[in-house]
């Protein structure tokens, strides 16, 4: 059943030109590094060509692009059911509102893991085609993705839960927006950006080789408050609202 409901999913979400944007944050990353030919200049001889890259992209990637494209992924999976009464629609049918929201909330996690996937092509592309010399950093890179994609776990499910309470697409997007923008402030502060959900993609994406021993490179404690704990409020606190939901 559950997997029915992930499949009606997609296939309504599909239909809302979804490729174009799942493309955007890989294609802009690649256009941006074919056309950084002076970057080189941030690190010195000694620094790994594709690390030097792939950190200088995250400052925009994570940073904006992954939580600012997982808000609009979550705008358009609740878009459907927002005309034309189509909560009801769905609601009618033998299925539990828990496997409902838990089949969006899965299917956004998967778009955004796609997106990570995109990203490391993009990186290796640009480093191909500009023919770094250096040995690919595999274990530092897919870390360091795969952090990003845990640490959008609670901003996906906050966003999922702004998208079904609102019926109008900008709203939930306006939220987003409002919160990521002060993340460029929030991780230069070492009393505040720790503790800020929005500033944790681009900290758990922060890659050095120094701190290959922590995890996602930050602090158990920090991995487990912060992105947890936001995770089960954000979670828990969406599905218990549309459990509540008047249709």
């Amino acid at each position: 059943m559950f997997l029915s409901i992930l499949q009606s999913e997609w296939f309504k979400l599909r239909k809302s030109k979804i490729s174009a944007i799942i493309l955007a944050a890989p294609i802009l990353t690649f256009l941006m590094g074919l056309t950084m030919d002076g970057f080189e200049f941030i690190g010195d001889d000694e620094v790994n060509d594709w690390l030097l890259f792939f950190l200088f992209s995250n400052l925009t990637y994570s940073l904006l692009f992954l939580p600012l494209i997982s808000g609009v992924f979550a705008s358009l999976v609740c878009r459907y059911e927002h005309q034309a009464g189509g909560w009801k629609q769905l609601l009618t049918l033998p299925v539990t509102r828990g496997k409902v929201f838990m089949a969006k909330y899965t299917l956004l996690l998967l778009l955004v893991f796609v997106i990570q996937m995109l990203y490391v092509v993009a990186i290796f592309s640009v480093g191909t085609m500009k023919g770094y010399t250096d040995a690919f950093p595999m274990a530092i890179i897919w870390k360091s993705v795969f952090g990003g994609w845990v640490a959008a776990f609670p901003l996906v499910a906050l966003q999922l839960w702004m998208s079904m309470i609102w019926k109008t697409f900008a709203l939930p997007l306006a939220v987003n927006v409002f919160f990521t923008l002060p993340t460029i402030l929030a991780v230069n502060s070492e009393t505040y950006g720790p503790y800020y959900p929005w500033a944790q993609p681009f900290l758990m994406m922060y890659s050095v080789e120094e701190s290959m021993d922590s995890v996602f490179y930050v602090p158990w404690d920090q991995v487990l408050l912060v992105v947890g704990g936001s995770f089960i409020l954000f979670f828990f606190g969406g599905m218990i609202y549309f459990s509540r939901k008047a249709i």
